[in-house]
């Protein structure tokens, strides 16, 4: 297995629409999504979609937000995935990304939505999400829609580095518990 070069903010393979992926039985299609959980993993992420590593393909990978990292990482790839909104009720919450390092921004995503998509067998799988596992799903497939979530923010102003986000959110949050 290889670690694989991230694609950051300003290459243009994070703005082209991927392709579907035909062939389930290519051994280079198993040894890509193999590829692709060992760099988000050594990269700390809990998503990967394969145009952030330099593959247009339809093909994302989810860590489940909801398994303690301390336990047996549990990784899903989906390919060629779809999601379905399952209510109109929407969240903001502040999203990173491994292509934008260092910068966090508020985005408003569906809060549970139905996804499909096939595994690494070819065989159709779907399920239900909520939460930041729906959140995932959902920036993962902008991905390869040639979305990244700067294009998503719920409000202008509401992207910057990290520690800078961190700083102003909890001088604010602590400012109005003073009041």
């Amino acid at each position: 297995m290889s670690i694989l070069k991230v694609a950051k903010l300003g290459n243009p393979i994070l703005l082209k629409k991927a392709t579907e992926v035909e062939d389930f039985s290519s051994d280079s299609l198993k040894k890509t999504i193999y590829d692709m959980s060992e760099t988000m993993l050594d990269y700390g992420g809990i998503g990967l979609a394969a145009p952030q590593v330099h593959i247009s393909k339809r093909i994302i990978i989810i860590r489940n937000p909801e398994v303690d990292e301390d336990s047996n990482v549990e990784i899903t790839p989906v390919i060629n995935p779809k999601f379905t909104p399952l209510t109109d009720e929407t969240e903001d919450s502040w999203e990173g990304c491994l292509s934008i390092p260092g910068m966090q921004g508020l985005v408003k995503r569906f809060k549970n939505i139905k996804y499909d998509g096939y595994d690494l067998e070819g065989k159709k799988i779907q399920n239900e999400v909520s939460g930041l596992y729906a959140r995932v799903i959902q920036h993962e497939i902008d991905h390869l829609e040639g979305i990244l979530y700067t294009a998503r923010l719920a409000h202008k102003d509401a992207f910057g580095f990290e520690k800078e986000i961190l700083d102003f959110w909890k001088k604010n949050i602590v400012s109005k518990v003073n009041e």
